[in-house]
């Protein structure tokens, strides 16, 4: 059974930080990227950046500079650190998978998703 686990959201006040972690199980995770989308109440679902099975990473122009992605195979996680925190960062973060790297219609596509975790930023 694949599974995306997600933990480490939570409540912030502007400007703090909070790392997210996602393991993964029930795929070969090594050759996967590893992404993760966030979707604010009553907006779109929006991509915040991948980590792919070479190491390499993208983010999103509103993360860039603040948030960092990660991996580590050996534990099957993948990791976004969130740094310099706002109000506007408050939504569910969700961790996904891709086999390949592939974008459709200007964003990139999973394959596996997991159930999300709430990150609330107060101002």
């Amino acid at each position: 059974e694949v599974r995306l686990v997600e933990s480490g959201g939570g409540l912030v006040q502007a400007g703090g930080s909070l790392t997210l972690s996602c393991t993964a199980s029930g795929f070969t995770h090594t050759r996967y990227g590893m992404g993760w989308v966030r979707q604010a109440p009553g907006k779109r679902r929006e991509w915040v950046s991948s980590v792919f099975s070479d190491g390499s990473t993208d983010y999103a122009g509103f993360a860039k500079g603040r948030f960092t992605a990660s991996r580590d195979n050996s534990k099957s996680t993948a990791y976004l650190q969130m740094n310099s925190l706002e109000p506007g960062d408050t939504a569910v973060y969700y961790c996904a998978a891709a086999s390949t790297p592939r974008i459709v219609n200007g964003e990139y596509e999973f394959d596996y998703w997991g159930q999300g975790t709430q990150v609330t930023v107060s101002s």
